[in-house]
């Protein structure tokens, strides 16, 4: 695509979106590209439905499965393992580079929380907080214990408050200790190690967490990097923290030179990485299928320009990204997508909100047998209603 330069003159949408298409290697597969360097250019993969992680990062990367994803994952020479599934942006469980852990353990850790949600005789108090992060970090060096083992020794540390069963968790009662358990990765202290059976098993990932200023000035450049033109609004949304401590950032970081503002299209001043001004000047074109959850349906705003008109209705769970698979056309959302597997068959059911042409039904068809090769099966296409509601 070729680039052009913008000074003065305001970004338009479909440049920004071409852009952060390209950036995140969906306007075309990237050769050579390793399941760390796809986690990190979409600054982590949600990994709450590690199917879905899989997808996500072997669709970026020609010749990806979801082998390879494992393997940089589970490697059992841990030397191997380039990916680490922890907590990530919003709290939620991503995949992100082990190089990266660093940074993202310094930033996460750093950033300031809103108001505690849960009942005040369900809280801990921070010498709590302290005392049960401690003790999960120390249980989990040079081990890997299921969550059930991790609580046995979590509370013989610190006592039994920290085993009292009052936070509800899937149909069943939690212990106290759990509410810091996302806190617990930010600060290094735990990550997943390879599952035990059925049941998840974490270790301590032996990272040392940046400063939280110079994590956090390196998040906003990476962020702005994959997802600019942008605002302290939308970095915060994306990070699930307060906007006026995004504002106050981004100023900071405005005054230092690192990041500059430009007018947005309708999102009016947005800011990108200093010097970082050339945006392509073709349009995006091409059919792509993203999973549950995927970093781009997430993070690119505004929301309402990536999902236009009845997209915003039917591929939105209340305004909510990630919880439908999307179809993309010309880089904009334009229907929903299911997959169903029975061994190596995957029935993928595609539901675009207007009929498509010939050459875009060949388009998907070839996307289709990607994804099919991506989770080492054989997909076979079904245009049509999804039936199947929201991911909760």
């Amino acid at each position: 695509m070729t680039p052009r330069a913008r000074a003065n003159e305001t970004v338009t949408w479909p440049e920004a979106n071409a852009r952060r298409l390209a950036r995140q290697h969906l306007s075309a597969p990237a050769p050579g590209l390793s399941p760390a360097e796809a986690a990190g250019a979409m600054l982590g993969t949600h990994a709450q439905v590690l199917s879905a992680a899989e997808l996500s990062v072997g669709l970026r990367g020609e010749g990806l499965t979801r082998t390879d994803v494992r393997t940089a994952l589970w490697a059992e020479d841990p030397a191997r393992r380039t990916l680490v599934k922890t907590f990530g942006p919003r709290g939620t469980v991503h995949l992100l580079p082990a190089a990266e852990l660093p940074l993202w353990t310094g930033a996460l850790s750093s950033v300031p929380t809103g108001p505690n949600p849960f009942p005040q005789d369900t809280r801990m108090t921070p010498e709590q907080v302290e005392e049960v992060v401690a003790a999960i970090g120390a249980e989990l060096t040079g081990a890997e214990l299921t969550v059930d083992e991790l609580s046995d020794e979590v509370v013989a540390r610190t006592g039994p408050w920290a085993g009292d069963l009052v936070m509800p968790g899937f149909q069943t009662m939690w212990p106290r200790w759990r509410q810091v358990l996302h806190l617990a990765g930010h600060r290094g202290a735990l990550a997943y190690a390879p599952n035990r059976g059925r049941r998840a098993a974490y270790t301590n990932p032996g990272y040392t967490p940046l400063p939280g200023p110079e994590a956090q000035a390196a998040l906003v450049e990476r962020y702005l990097s994959a997802y600019g033109p942008a605002t302290p609004a939308h970095f915060a949304r994306w990070l699930a923290a307060p906007k006026r401590w995004a504002e106050e950032l981004f100023a900071s970081l405005a005054a230092a030179g690192s990041i500059e503002e430009v007018a947005f299209e309708d999102a009016g001043p947005a800011w990108v990485v200093a010097g970082d001004t050339d945006f392509p000047a073709d349009p995006v074109r091409g059919v792509r299928l993203l999973p549950y959850f995927d970093a781009f349906a997430i993070a690119s705003q505004p929301r309402e320009r990536l999902f236009p008109g009845r997209a915003y209705e039917r591929a939105l769970a209340g305004g909510q990204a990630g919880n439908y698979p999307v179809l993309l056309v010309d880089g904009t959302v334009a229907g929903v997508w299911h997959q169903r597997r029975s061994g190596k068959r995957i029935a993928v059911t595609v539901e675009p909100l207007e009929p498509l042409p010939a050459r875009r039904l060949r388009a998907l068809e070839d996307e289709v047998e990607r994804v099919g090769a991506v989770m080492e099966g054989r997909a076979e296409l079904t245009v049509g209603v999804v039936s199947v509601g929201a991911h909760a």
